[in-house]
């Protein structure tokens, strides 16, 4: 089997001026390459197994290229290139699904991105479940990356006594109090906030989680506060908690930083864990995650991404500073709810899915996905066209909150939304709506303009072409983010030996990320890559594949970037 292609290549210097080929520091050629790959049968072995007899690549390359992950995979064998899953799967890890074997069920159904809410649970929890993460990764070959969600400085419930969740029946009187107390008191729910009851009046309501339950303020007792359950509901451990007149939010100024104590603690906790992500709750300006990026450079010499939870008037108002300042956003639509009136949440939403990939920031659709779920097995007719929405709108992601952490149908629940993201995808893609969307400029250098112009031209022709598959060579990740922000028809495979970038990819639209040792010859990184598929079964006669290398050599003094358009013969 031969692999043959045209290419353009395409070197980055500083500005020149000069006649013939060069433009700026543009060169352009056109030669005829080609590469060898020989076809194999594929055996039931495993992959390094084949490639250790066959003598294909090296023992370190196939360890290497082992990085794809599992689920992938799978779905590529089963369903071609163009059958693979390109909106994320994120799910909260809590007690319903917190074992190593739940764990690994919910890698198989297609998470990959586990969540962990530094609002439950102990410290030795979180590291059983990073531990266990990990693992599933290193010893059976998933790329799940580790996300951690700071608490916020907010007024929320700090306990009610029982093991999980506990029902407020209508009519019922409860007591919210800042007095600390153990164990479990009936109808008595503890509080954080030492002033809960200041500026409160007879008459207000008071909203659990964005409307879980509402109960009605009877009685001022001191900081305390005697309330009637007005709407029944759940009232789950940490739940927060918002006050309502007259239809309007009560504002309540606590004069807390964005981060407190406990959320730098759980901070310092991630990066020693070596999670990838940390979402941080209630940015109201850029400044919060700039603070945030400047503490973590001095914990860490690894790159951790700092995601943004959008969940706030203030947030709304700084939107496009804050993405711009963030590696990414999570639009937290519970408790945006909360401070919106409900009819903008779905204007909202799409708003801040469009800025965020005209800034090229991966981003999050989070909160009552499948709410119903929590409960019962089968999901609202309205659950699925919400989801459906939200990968119509070519966000990257989609996130479980309460219905992983702790639903009694978590699987169900991620193969919901797993198969309605799926069958959108394929919608969106025979409606060709991609051609609809147009991208602001980025770039201000001219080797980042050419770089962001690659990318642009490369979709579109990718697109025209109809290849089967992008593959993109890249160290630090920002020409396979680049070409995932233009959402193309083709799967986008990224290979990097960096894998702090491997793992941020993996939270980005349609990027299938690959570790794999890369060296400074380009036709040779290429070479094994299709050796490798080969062995797996994974390309076969009449593919045709876009390649784009942004990877330049170690002794070279200018960037080096390529387009390849390669055909299996």
């Amino acid at each position: 089997m031969d692999v043959v292609g045209d290419s353009l290549f395409l070197s980055c210097t500083k500005p020149s001026f000069s006649l013939g080929n060069d433009f700026h520091g543009v060169s352009v050629r056109v030669p005829r390459t080609g590469v060898k790959v020989i076809r194999s049968r594929v055996c039931v072995r495993s992959a390094l197994q084949q490639v250790e007899e066959r003598g294909v690549v090296s023992r370190s390359a196939a360890e290497g290229v082992l990085g794809l992950d599992l689920v992938s995979e799978r779905e590529l064998k089963d369903r071609g290139f163009m059958g693979l899953r390109k909106t994320k799967l994120i799910c909260t890890i809590g007690p319903a699904c917190s074992s190593a074997e739940q764990l690994e069920s919910l890698a198989l159904g297609g998470m990959n991105i586990a969540r962990l809410n530094m609002c439950h649970n102990t410290r030795e929890w979180h590291c059983d479940v990073i531990r266990n993460i990990k693992k599933l990764n290193q010893e059976k070959g998933f790329c799940i990356s580790l996300m951690i969600d700071t608490e916020g400085s907010q007024m929320h419930m700090v306990d009610h006594g029982a093991s999980s969740s506990v029902k407020a029946e209508d009519g019922s009187i409860w007591l919210f109090t800042t007095q600390k107390f153990d164990g479990y008191r009936p109808f008595t729910v503890q509080t954080n906030y030492e002033r809960f009851s200041e500026g409160i009046t007879v008459g207000d309501v008071l909203v659990i989680d964005g409307g879980m339950a509402s109960f009605e303020v009877i009685e001022k007792i001191g900081d305390d506060l005697s309330c009637k359950c007005i709407d029944p509901g759940l009232l789950l451990p940490r739940a927060k908690l918002s006050f309502w007149r007259d239809g309007k939010l009560v504002g309540k100024k606590f004069g807390l930083p964005t981060l407190s104590a406990k959320d730098l603690s759980d901070i310092d906790f991630g990066v020693s864990e070596g999670v990838d992500f940390i979402a941080v709750s209630f940015v109201n300006d850029a400044n919060d995650i700039k603070h945030l990026k400047n503490y973590l450079s001095t914990r860490s010499s690894e790159s951790t991404r700092v995601l943004a939870k959008i969940e706030s008037l203030e947030s709304l108002g700084n939107l496009e500073d804050i993405v711009e300042a963030s590696d990414g956003i999570m639009v937290a639509r519970g408790d945006l709810g909360v401070q919106i009136p409900l009819e903008q949440i779905p204007a909202v939403q799409e708003e801040i899915v469009h800025v965020c990939r005209q800034l090229n920031k991966p981003v999050i659709v989070a909160s009552q996905l499948l709410e119903s779920m929590i409960e019962y097995p089968t999901p609202t007719r309205a659950e699925v066209a919400d989801v459906s929405e939200v990968v119509r709108q070519y966000a990257d992601a989609l996130m479980l909150s309460g219905e992983s952490a702790v639903g009694s149908y978590v699987d169900k629940a991620l193969s919901v939304l797993r198969s309605a993201s799926m069958r959108m995808e394929l919608w969106s893609r025979e409606e060709n709506r991609q051609s609809l969307l147009s991208q602001r400029q980025l770039g201000v250098a001219l080797p980042d303009r050419i770089t962001e112009q690659i990318c642009d031209c490369s979709v579109e022709m990718a697109n025209n072409l109809g290849v089967d598959a992008i593959f993109v060579f890249t160290r630090h990740g920002q020409m396979a983010s680049l070409m995932s922000r233009n959402r193309p028809n083709p799967p986008i495979f990224a290979f990097t030996d960096n894998n702090s970038t491997r793992m941020a990819l993996n939270l980005q639209w349609g990027v299938t990320p690959l570790y794999m040792e890369l060296s400074d010859d380009m036709d040779k990184n290429i070479q094994k890559t299709f050796d490798i598929l080969r062995t797996r079964g994974m390309v076969k006669e009449g593919d045709v594949v876009l390649v784009i290398t942004d990877v330049t050599p170690t002794c070279a003094t200018s960037a080096f970037q390529s387009i390849q358009v390669k055909t299996v013969v």
